[in-house]
């Protein structure tokens, strides 16, 4: 199956439940709100649905900085957890690749959670590597 970019509030709305899974906060009242709020900013989001419905979702957009030039970066990355190991997310994280070698960008860049050990495993057999620390300051 081939993987979709949503574009209306049903594909939208059909992702919460695999997105609220990695963003537990989210409610699917203001789900779309949230998410077409950040279409404006130049987030895209793109999805692969099998028979059972939206199996992964992933949250991304295109940009520029001094260190890396054009890349894309993964906001947010998830596979549904009844479909885990099945390859959809190797699946989607290859198609997030070709579409930023579409696009110019040279690198694929995302942050994961220190907590996650079992999402950094599959970074890490898909041939990514850490990088750098991210610090965080809330205000």
């Amino acid at each position: 199956m081939p993987v979709i970019c949503a574009q209306t509030d049903s594909d939208i709305l059909e992702c919460w439940p695999v997105m609220v899974q990695l963003r537990p906060h989210l409610t699917r009242e203001t789900f779309v709100a949230a998410v077409r709020k950040q279409f404006a900013e130049g987030y895209r989001l793109a999805f692969i649905r099998r028979e059972e419905g939206v199996v992964a979702v992933a949250g991304f957009r295109v940009t520029h900085n001094l260190v890396w030039g054009r890349f894309c970066y993964v906001d947010d990355l998830v596979t549904d957890e009844k479909t885990r190991s099945l390859g959809c997310g190797a699946e989607l994280l290859q198609w997030l690749c070709e579409f930023a070698r579409s696009e110019s960008c040279t690198r694929l860049e995302l942050d994961s959670g220190v907590q996650r050990f079992a999402a950094h495993r599959f970074y890490l057999k898909h041939h990514m590597f850490i990088s750098c620390h991210h610090f965080s300051l809330e205000l």
